[in-house]
Formats: C-alpha cells, sequence, structure tokens
C-alpha cells in the first residue's frame, strides 16, 4: 500500500482514468504593433467568457452540492479581475508586442513558479487557482475544447497530477468511483469539492508512486487511512469489496432512519432541521428527515442575477417553501450580504476587512427600502405556514431595537394593504458575533429565540478568517473559548426562557451530540447531507451518560483534547452498535 493523505472518507475499487494536464504549448506569437489594440480586443472578450462561464458552473455547483461549495469559484472571479494578475498579462502584451495567449501563459507561469517556490500549502493551492482560471482564458483565446472523460457506462477512478474545481464540475459523481491527486491536501479545493460529492479522495501522492499509474491500472483507495493499492492481487480485492459493501449498505441503512425521530435511547427529543438556500435544497432536507428549515438563506435569492428580486418574487419562494414544510417551522433569514458575498448590481465600496464591514444587518438597517421589501414578503409567507423571522450578525441591542421598529412599521403597512401575515410571528437573532454573546441576556429580553451560528461564530472568537487555507489549523470549533461563549449564551437563553438552537457545520458534527445534550439543546439544524449522520448518533445515544460526557468538556484545556475525548466517545457508540437496525 502506498501512503498518502486521506483527504475525502470512503473505499473506492475500480480501474484507473489518468486525466490529461489541462496544458497547451502556446507559440511564441509576435504582433505588430498596429494590432495591439486587436490583442487586447482578444484579451478582453476571453475574460468575459471566462467569467460567463464560471458563472455558469458556479451555479452548476450550488444546484448539485450546495452553496458553500460554490463559493469557491469567487476566488476564480476575483483572479480575473486581479489587478496585479491582469496588469502582468497587459504589460506583456503591450511591452513585448506579444500575442494575448502568450502574454496570458507566460503571466500564468510566473505567478505559479512564484507561489510554488514557497513552503506553504495555502500559498501553492492559490497556484492551482491561477493555473485553473489562466488555463481556461487560454483555452478561449486558442479556441481549444474541453478534456473529454470516459463515458458514462465506463465507472472508473480518476487520476491526476491535481483537480481543479473547472475540472470536477464536468464529473458525473455517480460515474466516478473515487479520486487521487498528486498534490493538495485535507483543505484544497478539490478535497472540499469530493466530500460535498461523496466521493472518496487521496492526494499527496507526489514522488510516491515507484510506477506512474496508468489508464486502466486497477487500484483499491481509501479515503479515511489515505492508502492506495495499485494492480491489487485478489484476496486484497475480496478483502476491501468487503468493506466497500459494508459502505454502502451503511449509506442505504441510513437513509431507512429518514421517517424516524431524533430521540435518544431514553427518549430525549431533538429536533432535526435543515440549513437551506432554495426550494431544491429543502427537497433535499426532507428526503433526508429534516424537520423543517433551521436556516433559510435568503440571500441567495438576490444572487446571480441583474437586479433585485421584488417582494412578489420573494414571497413566492418563502411560501412555496413554507408550504413544504407541512407546519414544521421554517426560519427565515433576513439579507445577509457583504464579507464573502457580493452583488454585482448592488456595488458595495471596497473595504480592508470586509467581514468586519458593511454586511448584513448593517446593510439591511441602512437600506431601509432592501429591508422594508424583505420584511413585507416574509410576514406574508407567515400566513401559510409556520414561520420565522431571524436577523444576521446582532451585535447590540440598538440593532434589534430598530430592526423590530423598522419590522412594526411594516406590518402596519400590510393591515392598510389588506395583507394577511402572522401577528404573532416569532422573531429571533443569529448569535455569531462575540459581542452577542457577551449580552446574550440583554439581546434575549428583545428576542423570542436565538440561534447560534457557529461558523462565523468561530470564527469571530478566534479571530481566524474560516475562508484561509494557510490559517485553517487554528479554526476549531472546540476551542474551550468557543464552548464557553456557547454555555453562556444558552445560560441567558434559559433565564429568560426563550429557546435556542445550533445551526452550521458544528451542528453537523456527531461528535457534539454529548455537547448539546449537557446544555440542554433540543433544536438542531444543518446541511442535509449531515442529518442522517447525527441522528444515528442521537439514537444511539443515552442522554444522561452523553449529558456527563459533554460537561466533561468543560474542564478540558485545549481544543485538542476535546476534539480526542469526544472522538472517544463517538468510536464508544459506533462500536456498541453492530448495525443501524437496532434504532430503528
Amino acid at each position: 500500500m502506498i501512503q498518502g493523505i486521506g483527504a475525502s472518507s470512503g473505499v473506492a475499487i475500480g480501474k484507473a482514468f489518468v486525466l490529461p494536464s489541462w496544458e497547451w504549448d502556446v507559440p511564441d506569437r509576435r504582433m505588430e504593433s498596429m494590432d495591439l489594440t486587436k490583442e487586447f480586443e482578444r484579451l478582453n472578450e476571453g475574460i468575459r467568457t471566462s467569467k460567463s462561464e464560471i458563472e455558469m458552473i458556479k451555479n452548476e455547483i450550488r444546484e448539485m452540492v450546495g452553496t458553500e461549495e460554490s463559493n469557491i469559484f469567487d476566488a476564480h472571479l476575483a483572479i480575473l479581475e486581479d489587478p496585479v494578475f491582469m496588469s502582468e498579462i497587459q504589460g506583456i502584451i503591450e511591452r513585448q508586442y506579444k500575442a494575448a495567449e502568450v502574454a496570458v501563459k507566460e503571466a500564468i507561469d510566473h505567478f505559479v513558479t512564484m507561489f510554488d517556490l514557497l513552503d506553504d500549502e495555502y500559498m501553492k493551492e492559490r497556484a492551482l487557482d491561477i493555473k485553473d482560471v489562466g488555463n481556461r482564458l487560454l483555452k478561449h483565446l486558442l479556441g481549444t475544447p474541453d478534456i473529454t472523460l470516459p463515458a458514462d457506462t465506463q465507472p472508473y477512478i480518476l487520476v491526476a497530477k491535481e483537480l481543479s474545481p473547472s475540472q470536477l464540475v464536468h464529473l458525473n459523481p455517480s460515474n466516478v468511483l473515487g479520486m487521487v491527486t498528486m498534490t493538495g491536501g485535507k483543505t484544497s479545493h478539490s478535497a472540499i469539492m469530493a466530500r460535498a460529492l461523496g466521493i472518496p479522495l487521496i492526494s499527496g501522492l507526489d514522488n510516491k508512486l515507484e510506477i506512474p499509474v496508468q489508464t486502466g491500472d486497477m487500484l483499491i483507495i481509501d479515503g479515511d487511512s489515505g492508502e492506495l493499492s495499485q494492480n491489487p492481487d485478489v484476496e486484497m480485492i475480496e478483502r476491501y469489496g468487503i468493506i466497500l459493501k459494508q459502505q454502502t449498505k451503511r449509506k442505504e441503512q441510513l437513509q431507512l432512519l429518514a421517517s424516524e425521530e431524533g430521540r435518544t435511547l431514553d427518549g430525549v427529543k431533538i429536533r432535526l432541521a435543515g440549513n437551506i438556500s432554495s426550494l431544491k435544497d429543502f427537497d433535499a432536507a426532507l428526503k433526508h428527515g429534516a424537520e423543517g428549515a433551521g436556516l433559510f438563506r435568503t440571500e441567495f435569492l438576490y444572487m446571480h442575477r441583474s437586479s433585485l428580486p421584488d417582494e412578489e418574487e420573494q414571497y413566492e419562494a418563502y411560501r412555496q417553501v413554507a408550504e413544504k414544510a407541512s407546519g414544521h417551522p421554517v426560519v427565515i433569514r433576513t439579507l445577509d450580504i457583504g464579507g464573502d458575498k457580493e452583488l454585482e448590481y448592488l456595488p458595495l465600496s471596497e473595504e480592508d476587512n470586509p467581514f468586519l464591514g458593511y454586511r448584513a444587518i448593517r446593510i439591511s438597517l441602512d437600506r431601509t427600502d432592501l429591508f422594508r421589501t424583505q420584511l413585507s414578503a416574509i410576514l406574508r409567507a407567515s400566513a401559510v405556514g409556520n414561520v420565522k423571522l431571524m436577523y444576521p450578525m446582532i451585535s447590540s441591542v440598538e440593532e434589534l431595537q430598530t430592526a423590530n421598529g423598522i419590522l412594526r412599521e411594516v406590518m402596519r403597512d400590510l393591515d392598510y394593504r389588506g395583507l394577511p401575515y402572522d401577528p404573532d410571528i416569532q422573531v429571533g437573532i443569529m448569535i455569531e458575533v462575540p459581542a452577542a454573546a457577551a449580552i446574550a441576556d440583554l439581546l434575549a429580553e428583545e428576542a423570542d429565540f436565538f440561534s447560534i451560528g457557529t461558523n462565523d461564530l468561530v470564527q469571530y472568537v478566534l479571530a481566524v478568517d474560516r475562508m484561509n487555507e494557510q490559517i485553517a489549523h487554528l479554526y476549531t470549533p472546540y476551542h474551550p473559548a468557543v464552548l464557553r461563549m456557547i454555555r453562556s449564551t444558552v445560560e441567558a437563553a434559559n433565564a429568560a426562557h426563550i429557546p435556542v438552537s445550533v445551526c452550521g457545520e458544528m451542528a453537523g458534527d456527531e461528535r457534539a451530540v454529548p455537547l448539546w445534550l449537557h446544555l440542554g439543546i433540543r433544536d438542531l439544524s444543518m446541511s442535509p447531507q449531515s442529518l442522517l449522520r447525527v441522528k444515528h448518533r442521537i439514537l444511539n445515544t443515552e442522554s444522561t451518560g452523553a449529558a456527563i460526557i459533554g460537561e466533561q468538556c468543560y474542564r478540558l484545556r485545549t481544543s485538542q483534547e476535546v476534539e480526542a475525548y469526544l472522538e472517544q466517545a463517538s468510536v464508544q457508540v459506533t462500536s456498541n452498535t453492530p448495525t443501524i437496525q437496532k434504532c430503528i
């Protein structure tokens, strides 16, 4: 077995297809000075076409696996607008009279070489992004067709030196058994995409293969251990075949839990809801047993379009989800743009640190015209379903009071227009910045419920940009500071007798179930892909013992100790549950 990096879990057995490098030979073609204008026109047209293609790919990925993964392509769009990268290309054309494709190739080589020389995985990933975007631009300048993948009738394990998000988008996930790359690791874009698609992936095999993999070679890959077997013997194929069957059976068994309530062995109910961005997302969540939507990210109604959605369009989107929820709660979060989410038709001024800047509720309270339109649509949807309203990024009592004041004005306007709504609609807030957690007792006097947004809370508490792979190792939800913030928020909610839920990646981590049982949290909202795993853990957990485990976590001093302790507890639950059928 050859040891690599397990970047996406699961076992795959099959024949290899080696993906050719997405690179082209570009002859050194020079231009006459009179032709420079034409070359700049070709370059600009190539950029426009590339942007359009990337936007299309981003939408396809969002529909396929979700919004977080599709945001990878924002980095690609940013490269095409990056003044340093583009001025390098333009300078080569203007000063050296070189054709546009030659200038693009030289600029790619320059930046990739510069980043590859750095002993930094984050910068190496940025080099791959530049190569990906540059090669897309080259493709359009040269008129070169995309690389053809094997026919859909031939399942395969994809092998490549590196895999870009642009290459992954053309894959048929049901036909790709697994993936192997020579470069990359657990935080690479290809790893993020592979995990979202549920495809096993091994990375980091560069210089570890004595014999290069050839198309047609039989491979076994283990995305958990990171091990690769090249042309294995019959005994090994049979052994891993058994593991693969167990893996497939587990997925089928988990799906059987979709209709079950999330109750512990001793009867404690935990409601599991879905984080959604659209009706299609909600369908996926319901398929996995979601009891409503704990977080409806409305900003995606505003994205990938040329103008703002009006009240009627928003109302229809909210109404459809509310009706499909069949009485289960649907928590609709108001517009949360800024930071890593931008709207082309609503330009925001450039900021040194947009995550700490003009975003979320701050925009809504400034652009009250947008806010009122959205509030009207949400309120109208509350007349047809169990709709709750939630404000993002609240950091002060004043913000919450101001937002609620505008809400009351919108209610009066709906009364005047004769449109129905729920006058007793519950209005809550996201607890996602340290300021909100610190004054949770004060905010609880003004809010009907809390929802702890762990993704941003971890980011702000630890001062770690969660999208920055260079410091990804510092981003940990199990840091004692984060756990204490969560506990103090729950205590404030309990004292005010208002409910509190958790959404974000931490809610979807089955290891965290003892923490929620200890804190008394009974509502979790997560991505549809996490629902059944978390439900399985709940169904196999005794609440009293789990609460003791959760309490012990608060006595540990480091995030590593907490994770190891919860991991050990999770393994014990798994080992004590031979088959999932025992739960149903």
